[in-house]
Formats: structure tokens, sequence, C-alpha cells
């Protein structure tokens, strides 16, 4: 997922982590930057901004519940892999750079989507290992670029040492995108069960399953506000008849084109559904600002050619649109700390011209 992008397909496989397996497999991001030059003039809200990761793909980093620890998925192969793994890293004790941090995934077939369960010990993420050790086949890129759903993905919990303690799902078809309420009492993710690409919820324990969305077209990346009683996910919703065709005819060859998506916010049961943005092109990666009064995200609207990403806030009734970061590249999977005082993402920065994909992490200010 990095790259200096030169065509909106490389952009966009930058949007799928899951689906992109083009580390260059080298350690090319340049020397460790002297104090807080890693962050642009115009990142007003960003402070101390830091780099966690130096080499491969990295990205969806979340925090655990006391901030401590983040997980993410990486294909950085001089970690020993071949695709998108689960790490595990201390934020006040890893050295990312110069060691390795803990693969805590079972290390066979393509994982995604981790995040932390209350208690800061176990997590929960989506893979395709029941579907066979080897990395899924990735679709050659086309005209259009289009994400794999590959119906080998099913959630999972385990512990920090990999062991897998619970399997969640075992319907036929795509299960993943996991998040955890702040409240810890409630998953939510993306499922085909329904024959379409909808958002669930579950029990932390995978009981009590409801459909929350019902619209035709992607329903993904979903998270929880802090209070746990909305959720902001990206949506696509396709119009007219050529377009419902296109996605039907995709989504039964396990595919899905991610160039049209925009941000909606509901309660958690479906109800007061309402679309966010309207900016056209990919919005995506939505996340609540700790007020639940915003949501930071990653969009392209603003490229004339859509090939760079970067973070925008915008208030829940679609005003005051703000651009928070600036690399001319790839900004994207923002994630607030539960204190509200850091945030983490991923970005193109920094990167020593490489296709490097990197976590970075800054003091927030409001």
């Amino acid at each position: 997922m990095t790259r200096l992008i030169v065509t909106i397909a490389a952009v966009l496989t930058t949007v799928a982590l899951a689906v992109s397996c083009q580390s260059t497999g080298k350690n090319l991001s340049a020397a460790a930057p002297a104090a807080d030059t890693l962050r642009y003039p115009q990142e007003k809200h960003l402070k101390n901004l830091r780099q966690l990761t130096f080499g491969g793909n990295n990205a969806e980093a979340y925090f655990s519940f006391d901030s401590k620890k983040i997980v993410f998925q990486s294909d950085f192969t001089q970690w020993g892999v071949s695709c998108d793994q689960i790490f595990v890293a201390d934020l006040a004790k890893s050295d990312m750079r110069n060691k390795p941090p803990r693969m805590i995934s079972t290390s066979h077939g393509r994982t995604t989507c981790s995040y932390f369960m209350p208690g800061n010990k176990t997590f929960v993420y989506a893979s395709t290992h029941l579907g066979g050790a080897a990395c899924p086949h990735v679709p050659p890129r086309g005209e259009k670029y289009v994400w794999p759903i590959y119906d080998t993905y099913d959630i999972f919990v385990a512990d920090l040492n990999g062991k897998i303690t619970r399997q969640l799902t075992k319907e036929p078809g795509y299960d993943a995108e996991a998040t955890v309420s702040p409240k810890g009492d409630k998953i939510v993710f993306t499922s085909t069960r329904s024959g379409d690409l909808e958002l669930w919820t579950m029990n932390i324990d995978g009981s009590d399953l409801r459909q929350v969305t019902t619209g035709l077209g992607y329903d993904g990346g979903a998270f929880f506000s802090p209070d746990g009683t909305k959720l902001v996910f990206r949506a696509s919703r396709p119009k007219t008849e050529a377009d419902i065709k296109e996605y039907k005819e995709l989504l039964a060859q396990g595919l899905v084109q991610p160039t049209n998506m925009e941000i909606y916010v509901c309660n958690v049961d479906g109800s007061d559904l309402r679309q966010i943005t309207h900016l056209g092109k990919a919005n995506w990666a939505p996340f609540f600002h700790p007020s639940s009064k915003k949501i930071i995200f990653s969009s392209n609207h603003h490229s004339p050619r859509g090939y760079n990403f970067n973070l925008f806030m915008i208030d829940l009734d679609g005003s005051n649109l703000q651009q928070i970061t600036y690399d001319k590249t790839f900004d994207a999977f923002p994630m607030f700390s539960f204190d509200g005082k850091k945030l983490i993402f991923s970005s193109n920065r920094h990167n020593g011209g490489s296709r490097d994909t990197n976590l970075f992490i800054a003091d927030w200010v409001d």
C-alpha cells in the first residue's frame, strides 16, 4: 500500500491494504528525522509527529483501550510474511526500526482489520486461513480498479500470543472489517450473508446478530462513536441501472469497485441513517472525533485526478469541512486514542522515495 502513486489503481491499492501484497521487501525509509520535522507546516492539529514503522505496507493501526498498545496489519517481508498479517506493539517500549514487532495472527492466509477487545489481552481480526495456508489470489488490474471480497474471510478472537480463543463467524461468504464499541459490549462488521455487503452487529461473544444497513452498495469500515450509540462508515450507493448492474455483477464474482464512496452515520440499530459527505470520488476510513461531534476521514475529492489522499474533518451535519494532513501521496486510517490525546494514521511521507506506507503517531491539538 504505499507508493509514489502514478495511477488511480495504484492509489486505491493503498486504500485496501488487505488486497495488496506489493511490499518492496526492503527497508527504504529515510533515516530518523529530527523532532517533529515529519509534519507539514499546514498540519496545525498535529504536534510531535513521529514515525513508528520503517518499511513495507503498514495500516489499520488501532489503539488498545488503555491507549498503550496498537494492533495493525503489515506485509513487510523482512518480518517474515508474504501478505498481510497482524502485529502488536507496545508504544512505550517497541522500537520497530530495529526489532520486528510480535506477529499475533496465524501466519497463514491473509488477515485484515484487527481491533483490541475489552481488557486489552485479546483482539478480534478477520483471516482467510481456514480457506488455505497460502495468500489468496489477487485479481489482475484491469481498466477499473476492484477489491476482492474473499469468501474465506471469517472473524476470530485471539490472545496476544496468537492463540485463537473463539471463532465468531461461520457463515459462508465474506465476514470482516470488525471493530469494537468503546463500551466493550458490541462488535460491528461487514458481511455478505444477506446477499449484499451490509453492516451487522453482534455481542462480543458472537451472539445477538443484527443487520444494521439494507441499502444496495458496499457498507464497510464502520466504527462506533465514543459513547457507543452511533456508527460511522463508508458506503457506495449505485444509482443508475448501469451502475447497479455492474455492482451486482462484480459482487457475484467476489469483487467490489471502491472508487465512489461517501461517509454515512447512523444509530447502532440502523435508525437515523444520514449521508455526511457529498464530495464525490473516494471518501473512506472515517473515525469519530473524541467530542462525537466531528468525523475525521480520508479523501481524494480535492485531487484533480484522484491521485492523492489526505485526512479531512467534518461536522456531523456535513458542515465545516477542514483539511488536516497535506502529504502529496497518501494519508489514511486515522484513529484517536481513547483519551483523545493522540492520533495514529498511515502515510507515505518520509519513505525515502520507496513505495512504503508507514505508521505515524502525533499529539492531537484541537
